[in-house]
C-alpha cells in the first residue's frame, strides 16, 4: 500500500464512522479540516461490475443478524457516552452511491464538511432516507447549493467517474470497513481506533507529512482528483 497523508475514510451509512465525525469535531475541530476526506460506500451494480472489469473487488461484505443486533445496541450505548440522541433510520431499499455522490458535488463546490454535517444529522438524528435524491435535495438549501446538483448526483456522469475512483481507493488502501484512518503506510479501523490516529499525527511531528486538504476541500467538480471513503463497522 502506498504511503498516504493523513486520510479518514468515512461513510454517510455507518454509525460508527458518524460518531468518529462527531469527535474530531468535538475534540480535534482544527484537524478535521485538514485530513483528506474519501468516501466509502457498497457500490451499485453498474459500479461493481466496472470495478470487476478492471480486477478489483469491493472489500465489504453482508453483515450477518447478529452484527446488526449488536449493533444497535453498541451505537446506543456510544450514543448515551455522548449525550447524543439517535433516530434509527429504516433502510428499504438503499441506494448509496445517492448521498455518497451528492457529497463529492458538494465537495467539488467547496460545502464537503457542510455537506457531510448535514447529511449525518438528517440521518442519524432525525432518521431520513438520505438515499431518496429528494431527501438530498432538500439538503441543498442551508448549504447554499442547487437542490438539483444533489439530487441528481448519482446520475451525473462526471461525478460517477470520481466515484468509480474513490472506490478504487479503499480497495488500493485496503479499508474493509469505516471508519478507517491512514497516516503513511499506518492504518487505523474502527471508532475506538481514532485516539491511536491522532497519536500517530502527534507522535510524527511536524517533519511528518503535512496535513494538507484533501478532495473534500478543494477543486471543482470535474477536475476534483479524489482519493477514498460506506460500511457500517
Amino acid at each position: 500500500m502506498a504511503a498516504l497523508p493523513p486520510t479518514f475514510f468515512f461513510s454517510l451509512r455507518s454509525p460508527y464512522s458518524w460518531l468518529a465525525w462527531h469527535d474530531l469535531k468535538v475534540r480535534y475541530p482544527k484537524l478535521i479540516k485538514r485530513l483528506r476526506l474519501v468516501p466509502f460506500w457498497e457500490p451499485d451494480e453498474d459500479n461493481q461490475n466496472l470495478l470487476g472489469e478492471q480486477g478489483h473487488a469491493f472489500l465489504y461484505g453482508t453483515m450477518s443478524r447478529e452484527k446488526h443486533l449488536y449493533i444497535l445496541s453498541d451505537v446506543k450505548r456510544l450514543c448515551r457516552q455522548r449525550g447524543l440522541p439517535v433516530c434509527w433510520p429504516v433502510d428499504t431499499d438503499p441506494h448509496w452511491e445517492v448521498p455518497h455522490l451528492a457529497y463529492l458535488a458538494a465537495a467539488g463546490a467547496g460545502k464537503g464538511l457542510e455537506f457531510i454535517e448535514a447529511a449525518y444529522h438528517a440521518r442519524w438524528l432525525d432518521g431520513v432516507d438520505i438515499c431518496d435524491p429528494r431527501n438530498m435535495g432538500a439538503l441543498a438549501p442551508s448549504l447554499g447549493l442547487p437542490a438539483g446538483l444533489l439530487a441528481d448526483a448519482h446520475g451525473a456522469a462526471d461525478l460517477r467517474a470520481l466515484g468509480l475512483a474513490a472506490l478504487r481507493e479503499c480497495i488500493d488502501a485496503h479499508a474493509f470497513g469505516v471508519p478507517f484512518f491512514v497516516t503513511g503506510r499506518e492504518r487505523y479501523w474502527g471508532l475506538d481506533r481514532l485516539p491511536d490516529f491522532i497519536g500517530a499525527l502527534a507522535d510524527a511531528g511536524p517533519s511528518a507529512a503535512p496535513l494538507v486538504p484533501g478532495p473534500a476541500l478543494m477543486g471543482s467538480r470535474v477536475n476534483a482528483i479524489f482519493d477514498h471513503a460506506g460500511g457500517c463497522g
